[in-house]
């Protein structure tokens, strides 16, 4: 696949900023700009792809002359991450993107990071420390949408499984906490089981699979990340593919297209692994004093049945665990950053509001 799109981030009006919830104020600095992207849990495709946005983008102008960035990861670890936050406060790096274990058991290790002075951006799993500022997209939505894509569909009556995410993080609790507030809106929906996928194509195949012999009726799945492995998963069992609600992985979106005509229904909704470079741009505004410290919050990009399309976003010669929210979307970045880090032509320019 050629690059499909151009090296900007176009966010514009795509972006609205939320209530700042505390953050510091920031004395303004002279780059470069020490900012350490640190992330917990890195076993799965979306978080990979992430990483490798990041760091594309630190080496594309004018980050690579603003930022002298660096990359840590301590496994979904509560105790490692505070351990890795501890020695980016003493190294006083200038800011710390972090993608969390846990919403609140960093707030401690934060709050000092704070009063030394270091800007802190929480993305994707967010925290709940006064003092950092959040990116995100609305999580409780994100699961609620999902789940009123099956309840439309099915019309208000049927047999659904919930693929969970990552337990104990913020995304995964709120993700589950909108889906449950539609089903119980909904009593004609009976949740079969729920199981965690961890948001990863193999793990989610691996554990759902037992299930279709458990199971002979599934009307719909509910699906936080690992979609692909849903529909691997079915095709193998020679099983007719259900209404499905999931993620933005390419393999879904290929499946949504290829199945149409059979009368498969989908809906997917992406979390932007781009968030990280939202981050990484709101951090360097701050601290160049360009901009105050306020929450941002993006709206995800959905693509149902009725939009989907091969060129525009699904990627039949991309991988099926790939994720396609770099197309599609306000949010344009070439395919090779994506996918291995390698920074994009031309200039890299992220529009804030």
């Amino acid at each position: 696949l050629a690059v499909v799109v151009s090296a900007s981030l176009l966010i514009g009006g795509a972006v609205t900023p939320g209530i700042a919830a505390g953050p510091p104020m920031i004395k303004p600095k002279n780059p470069p700009f020490r900012i350490a992207l640190a992330n917990s849990y890195i076993g799965n495709t979306w978080r990979i792809e992430m990483e490798n946005l990041w760091k594309a983008g630190v080496q594309m102008p004018p980050y690579k002359t603003l930022v002298k960035a660096e990359v840590f990861n301590s496994g979904n670890n509560v105790p490692a991450q505070i351990q890795q936050m501890d020695n980016l406060i003493s190294s006083k790096v200038d800011a710390i993107v972090i993608n969390a274990a846990s919403p609140t058991g960093l707030n401690g290790v934060i709050a000092q990071a704070c009063a030394a002075g270091i800007l802190v951006v929480s993305y994707d799993n967010v925290v709940t420390a006064p003092c950092a500022v959040k990116v995100n997209t609305d999580q409780f939505q994100f699961g609620r949408q999902l789940a009123g894509f099956i309840v439309k569909e099915l019309h208000g009556r049927g047999n659904v499984i919930m693929d969970t995410g990552v337990p104990g993080t913020h995304v995964d609790e709120q993700r589950n906490a909108g889906a449950d507030s539609v089903w119980k809106e909904n009593p004609g929906i009976k949740v079969l089981t729920r199981f965690s996928g961890m948001w990863d194509s193999a793990t989610t195949e691996q554990r759902f699979a037992p299930l279709l012999s458990t199971f002979p009726k599934i009307d719909g799945v509910w699906a936080q990340g690992g979609t692909d492995g849903i529909i691997n998963a079915f095709i193998k069992a020679g099983r007719k593919l259900p209404v499905i609600a999931g993620e933005a992985e390419n393999g879904f979106r290929v499946a949504m297209v290829k199945y149409k005509s059979a009368g498969f229904r989908g809906m997917s909704i992406g979390q932007p692994p781009y968030l990280v470079l939202v981050s990484l741009a709101l951090a360097v505004d701050v601290l160049k004093g360009a901009r105050k410290a306020e929450d941002i919050t993006i709206p995800f990009p959905v693509v149902t049945s009725d939009d989907v399309a091969y060129g525009k976003n699904a990627f039949p010669k991309l991988p099926s665990s790939f994720f396609d929210d770099f197309a599609g979307t306000d949010v344009p970045i070439c395919v090779e950053a994506a996918q291995n880090g390698t920074p994009c032509p031309g200039t890299l320019s992220v529009h804030l509001p």
